[in-house]
C-alpha cells in the first residue's frame, strides 16, 4: 500500500492567537485526542511545543490497546505563518506526517486543517479510516474548548 494522505478542515469562532496560546501545550494535545487515543509523556521535562524538539509517549488507542512508543519531531512551529508540521511514529505508524495549518477568515473565525500523511503498510487503509474519525473528533473538541472560553 501507497502513503495517503487525509485533509480535515473546520472553521473556529476563534481568533489565530487564542488558538496558539492553547496548541503550544501538550494537555491540549491529551485532552482532544481522548478518548481515541492517550499519550503519557515519557519523562518530565518541558512539555511544550517548540520547534525542533522531540517527544515520546506511550501511545494507547482507546485508552487501552497500546501501540507502544509514539515520537513526535516538531519540524515546524511557525506562529507568524500559523503553521506547525511534525513527523511521527510508531510502531504500528511507521509515517504519520502531520501539518496544521490555520487561516484567518475575519477577526473572530479561523479556518483549521489537519493534514496527514500516513503510510502503515498493509494497515494504512484500518490506519485512515480511523485517522478521519480521530481528526473529525479532535476538531470537535476544539470548539469544545475555543466556545468554553468565549
Amino acid at each position: 500500500m501507497r502513503t495517503k494522505t487525509i485533509c480535515i478542515g473546520s472553521v473556529f469562532p476563534s481568533t489565530a492567537d487564542e488558538i496558539w496560546d492553547k496548541i503550544q501545550h501538550v494537555k491540549t494535545l491529551q485532552y482532544i485526542a481522548y478518548p481515541y487515543a492517550t499519550f503519557s509523556p515519557l519523562g518530565n521535562g518541558d512539555m511544550t511545543w517548540k520547534e525542533g524538539k522531540i517527544f515520546k509517549f506511550r501511545f494507547k488507542l482507546f485508552g487501552f490497546l497500546s501501540l507502544g512508543i509514539h515520537t513526535i519531531n516538531i519540524m515546524v512551529f511557525d506562529k507568524d505563518a500559523l503553521t506547525i508540521y511534525t513527523t511521527e511514529s510508531n510502531k504500528t505508524v511507521p509515517v504519520w506526517n502531520h501539518r496544521i495549518t490555520m487561516e484567518e477568515t475575519s477577526k473572530s473565525s479561523v479556518k483549521y486543517t489537519d493534514e496527514v500523511e500516513i503510510d502503515a503498510g498493509w494497515k494504512t487503509i484500518f490506519v485512515v479510516a480511523w485517522a478521519k474519525m480521530f481528526y473529525r473528533h479532535r476538531q470537535k473538541k476544539w470548539l469544545k474548548i475555543l466556545r468554553k472560553n468565549n
